[in-house]
């Protein structure tokens, strides 16, 4: 392999061999240097020389680009990475992933935390509930639109930003305690409870972030500090919304005369099973065993539960349509079932000249009424999915279905009569009540 003193006259001169698919002119001067031409008649220079034992060849870039000057030192730098037993090629690429990691650290810095929130989402919906991720996506709704509830006659009202939205239009390393504190006093005075839920979802997501490499190093610890809460937000109170016993008339009735059955029916098999809002709302046919009157629903510590089918509440359920595979079904509802049932409780409860009750209260309502049949308190409990609290209930109480339908029919029957409604169960219905009763007392 003939070896010459590189020149501008030699390399301009120098073509790739016939027939060959590239030839190289080696330097005299600077060892493992030469130039390259190929049959298409680019040519450039290149470093060559054995690394842990293998011949390793390194382009440095184009004559065109590259003086001869500049060509040997680069190639001299290059020798020097092999005698130090160091591969040029891998030293290379960690400069090169070096150099992209600070370019992604400049564009995370300056980029909106708004980019890492939709990875974020990404992430954890799937952990989530369909209710969880849809109040995820109001905090960050763009506002602007044309409002379709809760307007006013003549209004031309739109609708607000969500409320996470102005902090996660900044970036990451600019959220910090003083920034959020600002945003908890521009909000807090007008919608508490929201600027409380967006905050602990805004500490969720930041925390999330410290676990990630590639923001850990944007997010200011503190950020969401607990004292914040204590400082801006007012303190909670304790929700006590509860039916009382001589309202149980007004009540009903109204959420009878709802125009949507669906609504109707949800309502009130809400107050009487004492489920939560997203336990029942999500009820398959599948889940519904009228021959052995079982309801099989959600629940929010084990997974799912089985409750007894009570009498009123299967009749009810029997007289819904069967559009779909779920119980309370609704043909304009993207995901086939009923969504949001507060618009006709908050009507009838508006009709009847009731005071606000919220979903939850039905519930609160259930396990507050069944003291009047005067029910044992961890029989309640297991209706409602309460986790068991005393060491007797967690390891000594299993309670069958039987039992608990015992009782449960005993709440219903109760709270219907309370409420002024004539109720006589189909006859092959009272002889299945009467017969898992029975079982239960023997």
């Amino acid at each position: 392999m003939a070896k010459v003193k590189l020149t501008a006259g030699r390399i301009a001169g120098f073509k790739c061999e016939a027939g060959a698919t590239q030839s190289f002119l080696w330097c005299d001067q600077v060892p493992g240097l030469a130039v390259r031409a190929t049959r298409s008649g680019v040519k450039s220079y290149v470093f060559q020389r054995k690394v842990s034992g293998k011949s390793m060849r390194l382009t440095i870039g184009s004559v065109k680009a590259w003086g001869i000057d500049r060509a040997q030192a680069e190639a001299r730098r290059l020798q020097i990475q092999v005698d130090g037993q160091d591969d040029p090629r891998q030293v290379k690429a960690e400069k090169n992933a070096a150099a992209e990691a600070k370019r992604d650290e400049a564009r995370n810095a300056e980029a909106p935390a708004m980019d890492a929130w939709e990875i974020y989402i990404k992430a954890r919906s799937p952990r989530w509930s369909a209710r969880s991720l849809i109040d995820h996506e109001k905090l960050i709704t763009e506002g602007g639109k044309p409002k379709t509830r809760g307007r006013k006659k003549g209004e031309g009202a739109t609708t607000i930003p969500g409320i996470l939205r102005p902090l996660l239009l900044l970036p990451l390393a600019k959220i910090d305690a003083d920034r959020v504190r600002a945003w908890l006093k521009d909000e807090a005075p007008a919608r508490p409870t929201q600027a409380n839920n967006a905050f602990v979802r805004l500490r969720a997501f930041l925390n999330w972030c410290a676990d990630r490499p590639e923001y850990r190093a944007l997010v200011k610890t503190n950020a969401c500090a607990s004292r914040l809460t204590r400082d801006e937000l007012p303190k909670k109170a304790a929700k006590d919304d509860c039916l009382q016993r001589e309202q149980l008339p007004l009540w009903f009735e109204h959420v009878r005369k709802l125009g949507n059955p669906v609504h109707s029916t949800y309502l009130q098999a809400l107050l009487l099973t004492g489920a939560r809002r997203e336990e029942l709302a999500p009820l398959k046919w599948a889940d519904v065993d009228f021959q052995w009157n079982s309801l099989i629903i959600k629940d929010k510590v084990e997974g799912s539960r089985t409750i007894p089918l009570t009498p009123f509440v299967s009749s009810l359920l029997a007289a819904l349509p069967r559009r779909s595979e779920w119980v309370f079904s609704s043909p304009t509802a993207a995901s086939g079932r009923l969504m949001e049932p507060r618009v006709g409780h908050n009507k009838a409860l508006a009709a009847a000249g009731l005071p606000a009750l919220s979903l939850h209260g039905l519930r609160r309502s259930f396990g507050t009424l069944a003291e009047w049949v005067e029910v044992p308190a961890g029989v309640v409990a297991q209706i409602m999915g309460h986790k068991p609290s005393a060491t007797a209930e967690k390891h000594y109480r299993r309670r069958p279905l039987d039992l608990l339908r015992q009782w449960h029919v005993k709440i219903e029957a109760w709270t219907l009569e309370q409420a002024g409604i004539q109720f006589v169960p189909e006859k092959a219905g009272l002889q299945l009540v009467a017969s898992h009763s029975k079982k239960a007392i023997i």
